[in-house]
């Protein structure tokens, strides 16, 4: 793909899902628009040489799962691959979130590769975020769950980029010492 039409696709694809999720606000004390979340994990994707649809799928990753966007709709907008990269990733909202979690854990090492490094870059992000802006009401303790849990999910994607997991690490390591001095 042209280097021009690399561009466009991801421009594109950051618009739709600007669009998608305006009024969504991360869950943070700083009530962070919610795209913020969604450019970082296209950025990171970007830093570890993910192909242009990868990227596209970075900014698209939550909008099956989050808004009224079906895989339809992606696969219309964006082509097949992407829409099969954010569905890789889409979690089940019908199931608890114990299940979710546990399903996140169970399924991620049969993740295609480049779905593998968007789940990677989204926990990154995710754990980036608990440290800077904290969900307001959370524990230490549910911060910590969380971690836990976070990186359980990572674990079973660690060959997929050693960049991305040594980003992931380092940010574990930012968020535990961050909730130490809350405990």
């Amino acid at each position: 793909m042209p280097a021009h039409a690399a561009l466009a696709l991801v421009t594109r694809a950051a618009s739709f899902a600007c669009e998608a999720h305006t009024t969504h606000r991360r869950k943070g004390d700083a009530a962070e628009p919610y795209v913020n979340h969604l450019a970082e994990v296209a950025m990171l994707l970007a830093m570890a040489g993910a192909d242009s649809n990868l990227v596209a799928a970075g900014y698209l990753h939550d909008t099956i799962e989050d808004t009224t966007v079906t895989y339809d709709e992606l696969t219309i907008e964006f082509g097949r691959d992407i829409a099969d990269l954010v569905r890789a990733v889409t979690d089940d909202n019908r199931l608890g979130s114990v299940e979710r979690k546990a399903l996140q854990i169970e399924r991620a090492a049969a993740l295609p590769v480049r779905a593998q490094m968007l789940r990677v870059c989204d926990k990154i992000s995710n754990l980036r975020a608990l440290r800077s802006s904290p969900p307001s009401g959370w524990s230490a303790q549910r911060k910590l769950a969380y971690c836990q849990w976070a990186k359980q999910v990572v674990e079973q994607c660690r060959a997929v980029s050693p960049q991305l997991v040594k980003i992931f690490d380092e940010s574990m390591a930012a968020g535990m010492k961050a909730i130490e001095t809350q405990v």
